[in-house]
């Protein structure tokens, strides 16, 4: 299982430029004037972890499969977007089907790119998209608790189930927070992602800077991290100008260009593994001569669970999963010297598949 990133914020902010760099390719229209991006692109690109290129070394493996993660670059909203100014409606029904939301922030001043907005303020910016979703949201689900309370009332148990997370949603939004910030049980919140809303939806912000800021961040930055960690939220830094370039570049070159400009790494890996923090994900690993291939599943997952991301007969016909430790694995050299040392467990039913083990299912066909 990969997962799916909407990248939203006002137009003019980068969103296109970063959604081509990330993709490595040029599929979003990257121009200077509001509502370029019409029909939201999606595109996939390979998670990058070097611990995949290791084992596959390790195992001799012919082929290495890494796991994939979904951009979809959706319009700008603008103000009123929630009452169908500028692109409007369209747009949030986008959002609504994605699993995050990458909010970019334009940090950056330019005066040949303009901001629909009139000014440079990323905070203000946040607020703006924000309160569109917000909107849009009280609109629904005022409309959707009254249907809920009649069906509540007429004995429908599965209103009666969904209601109360309904209401203190509700009361969330009129209070002016996102429906994000509830403090639910796992169940409830459960319950609470049914529902569809945008701002339940975990937000990532990027702070896309100008190049010489890449490294370091600046004002604009720093100002959005600390409304960031206000939220609970996290926030990256990133140069969509230099995204893009990196994406034209060979590998050999993409290093040099990198420390040039003072970084260690682009800003995709950076924003990948935010990414799979915002969302608890792990990654596990299957490896043989054929193939290497990585798999994404959520923190907590066990390994019936797991075993069923690569096939549902996997986790129907479970029986147990020969587990070894990535760093067991990479110490000894492979799983024939971790069988040897001890290292390779027999795991069943309940065990709690960690990051980076190295999977063998055993089932019934």
């Amino acid at each position: 299982m990969g997962f799916k990133c909407g990248i939203v914020g006002l137009p003019n902010v980068g969103k296109s430029t970063l959604f081509n760099a990330l993709t490595r390719t040029a599929a979003a229209q990257a121009a200077n004037y509001p509502f370029c991006t019409i029909e939201p692109n999606t595109g996939e690109v390979g998670v990058p972890d070097p611990r995949l290129d290791k084992i596959a070394t390790i195992g001799k493996s012919a082929q290495i499969v890494p796991t994939r993660i979904t951009f979809v670059d959706i319009a700008g909203l603008v103000r009123g977007a929630s009452k169908g100014e500028g692109l409007g409606n369209q747009f949030l029904a986008n959002i609504r089907e994605v699993d995050a939301v990458v909010h970019v922030l334009r940090c950056f001043q330019d005066d040949d790119v303009t901001h629909v907005e009139g000014r440079i303020d990323p905070v203000a910016d946040a607020e703006t998209v924000e309160t569109e979703l917000m909107l849009s949201d009280l609109d629904s689900l005022e409309r959707r608790v009254v249907a809920a309370r009649k069906k509540a009332a007429g004995g429908d148990r599965d209103a009666k189930a969904l209601l109360p997370v309904m209401e203190a949603a509700l009361a969330c939004l009129q209070a002016g927070r996102p429906a994000r910030t509830l403090d639910l049980s796992p169940e409830d919140r459960e319950m609470l992602a049914g529902l569809t809303l945008l701002t339940a939806k975990p937000v990532l912000y990027v702070c896309n800077v100008d190049e010489p800021s890449a490294a370091t961040g600046n004002e604009y930055s720093r100002a959005v991290e600390a409304m960031a960690k206000t939220q609970g939220a996290m926030a990256v830094t990133i140069s969509a100008a230099i995204e893009a370039e990196i994406a034209q570049l060979s590998d050999a070159e993409e290093i040099e260009f990198l420390e040039g400009m003072g970084l260690h790494e682009p800003g995709l890996d950076r924003l990948i593994r935010a990414g799979y923090d915002l969302l608890g994900l792990v990654t596990y690993f299957t490896v043989g001569p054929k193939e290497a291939r990585a798999w994404t599943i959520t923190r907590g997952t066990k390994a019936p669970g797991a075993a069923g991301v690569i096939h549902s007969d996997f986790e129907r016909g479970f029986i147990r999963a020969q587990t070894i430790a990535y760093d067991d694995y990479v110490a000894l050299g492979g799983e024939a010297a971790a069988k040897e040392a001890g290292k390779a467990r027999d795991e069943g039913k309940e065990y709690v598949v960690q990051d980076g083990d190295i999977l063998l299912f055993r089932f019934n066909a």
